[in-house]
């Protein structure tokens, strides 16, 4: 009966769009690129928003969310099959235009800082969410909307076969894990996006590889991640520091990385922490622990992705040095790296 109902709400939801021609801001969909790549180092195109067809829909917690009009309509498509399966999702956001990037970023800016906004928010502009082709979905459990990450990471095999559906209908999973050092974020089971290829994104996923490596936009490196042993902290609190590390570096253009490891428990000591707080003098609460990692990468080889930086071209940097800390609830902020 669940699924019966599901399916009739679905219909009259896509008629009820289809019937009041959405609320699109642009003449066609097909007027922008699908395979546009928008990262922490592209920009969203320009006249996109101008170029963009959406719709808007009412989530099942009585949210507006508004996706761009043919990446909606294969969501559809993709969420009915998966409820055939007893597989129950929503969509908890999709386009955010770069107006409300941009009033986002001044918020935290005015309530938390420029620091914090900036290592929270993404720069308007370069923000996947722009195009309207990125979808986070939430699930459904039991009749419950499970919409926070902490709780929607604990449902592994839901999220995997979610994944095995999306090429079917033309969506890629986007943020992969421990690939932050290319897409610039952490793993999202829930971030897909909308490419309007099939064969594509069956490669894509087939081969479990980024959007950026697909489109030739990173030179691929094998990369290895040493997290030691530590009698003070467990592996998951260093991976998730390195996961700070990695989604830094991503922003490095024409950088290959090769290794992170953490340099040991003696650099976790009072006087790096106390440094550390004293570059950060102006923040609310203390740093109360910190750890330091080595990176070794190798610098751009093209001029271009040179520019505005300190790199030598074509050199093999080693033992690169990052420096964490974190307060007593808070997690890990990169303080400061470089030798």
């Amino acid at each position: 009966m669940r699924k019966i109902i599901a399916l009739l709400i679905t219909m009259i939801m896509a008629f009820s769009m289809c019937a009041c021609g959405g609320a699109g801001s642009g003449n066609s969909g097909s007027d922008i690129d699908y395979m546009a790549l928008v990262n922490k180092l592209n920009p969203l195109p320009e006249n996109w928003e101008e170029n963009l067809e959406t719709i808007h829909m009412t989530n099942s917690v009585g949210e507006d969310v508004e996706v761009e009009s043919k990446a909606y309509e294969n969501y559809q498509q993709l969420k009915a099959e998966l409820e055939k399966e007893d597989i129950y999702v929503d969509l908890d956001s999709a386009r955010r235009s770069v107006a409300d990037q941009e009033r986002i970023m001044k918020e935290f800016t005015e309530k938390y800082g420029a620091d914090y906004a900036k290592k929270t928010v993404a720069e308007p502009g370069y923000s996947e969410h722009h195009t309207g082709l990125a979808l986070d979905l939430y699930l459904i459990i039991d009749g419950k909307d499970v919409t926070k990450n902490e709780d929607m990471v604990q449902y592994p095999e839901i999220w995997e076969k979610i994944h095995a559906k999306l090429a079917d209908h033309g969506f890629i999973l986007r943020y992969l894990e421990d690939r932050e050092y290319i897409t610039g974020y952490g793993y999202e089971p829930w971030h897909i996006r909308y490419i309007d290829d099939v064969d594509k994104a069956k490669e894509i996923m087939e081969k479990d590889i980024t959007f950026e490596e697909y489109l030739g936009a990173v030179q691929p490196s094998e990369v290895t991640i040493d997290y030691g042993e530590s009698k003070l902290f467990k592996e998951d609190e260093l991976k998730e520091a390195a996961v700070q590390i990695k989604c830094n570096f991503a922003s490095w253009k024409g950088c290959q990385l090769h290794s992170i490891r953490y340099a040991g428990d003696e650099n976790s000591n009072e006087e790096n922490l106390k440094w550390l707080n004293e570059l950060n003098e102006n923040q609310e609460e203390p740093y109360v622990e910190c750890v330091e990692f080595l990176m070794d990468f190798h610098s751009p080889t093209e001029e271009a992705d040179l520019k505005d930086t300190a790199w030598e071209p074509d050199k093999e940097y080693k033992d690169y040095q990052w420096f964490l800390a974190r307060t007593k609830d808070g997690g890990w902020d990169v303080v400061s790296y470089g030798y």
